[in-house]
């Protein structure tokens, strides 16, 4: 029998296909892969969407010889709502640090949430830091600042969107463990890195140091923000 945490399972959802890929976590070699074309002036993509894992998910179990309990989803569609927000703080003089980030960064994810409260966070993407009025992609190292700021990107999608999703894996015992964004992940794809499913295994680990990963994960390469989870949650 497969240990669960040997694979991960992706679902990919858009408007001219289903696609669901089984990887291995550490090799990303791929167990199982199987898709489903869309008319497009397809209306029903939820029935279609229940035909397709109703054909695979069995098929998928009996070659792992394990139960899939959860699954990945990589959503490309228009339901996704960008938010973006900024907030300032006085850091004194004092070394910035993720410490600093901490307090800032709740209360610019409380705010979306209370402002969007029909909406949610599906990825949380610091886009610049500015320090004492010098722009930075990322967090630098051993800076003592008076003051900075945060411009956060919050992707969000509808609640009940989420919901329609969670309803229907329901059905076959699997729960919903984490929503991407085909979009950002594809912002990652190159050369060296071209499937989908194993570029998004490694942004979940962590490959984007500018993301606040709200999931609680057992992750393989730590993160920056990866000590976050505890405070978020």
């Amino acid at each position: 029998m497969s240990s669960e945490t040997n694979f991960e399972t992706y679902l990919l959802i858009n408007k001219k296909k289903f696609i669901l890929c089984v990887i291995h976590n550490t090799s990303f070699e791929t167990i199982y892969s199987d898709e489903m074309l869309l008319s497009h002036d397809s209306e029903f993509m939820f029935k279609k969407l229940n035909e397709f894992l109703e054909k695979n998910i069995f098929k998928v179990e009996k070659i792992l010889k394990n139960f899939v309990k959860n699954i990945d989803i990589i959503l490309d569609n228009e339901e996704f709502f960008s938010v973006k927000m900024s907030i300032k703080e006085n850091n004194n003089g004092k070394y910035i640090d993720s410490k600093n980030l901490l307090h800032p960064l709740n209360n610019l994810k409380n705010s979306c949430q209370s402002n969007f409260n029909d909406k949610k966070i599906i990825h949380m993407l610091i886009e610049n830091y500015l320090i004492d009025d010098k722009n930075y992609f990322s967090l630098p190292n051993n800076l003592k600042c008076d003051f900075f700021s945060l411009d956060v990107n919050f992707i969000c999608l509808s609640n009940n969107f989420v919901g329609d999703l969670e309803l229907i894996l329901k059905r076959y015992h699997i729960l919903v463990n984490q929503i991407l964004s085909a979009s950002y992940v594809e912002k990652f794809i190159d050369e060296f890195n071209q499937n989908i499913f194993v570029t998004a295994s490694r942004i979940k680990s962590g490959w984007n140091e500018n993301e606040v990963s709200l999931v609680r994960k057992s992750y393989k390469n730590k993160g920056f923000f990866e000590k976050f989870f505890d405070f978020f949650n």
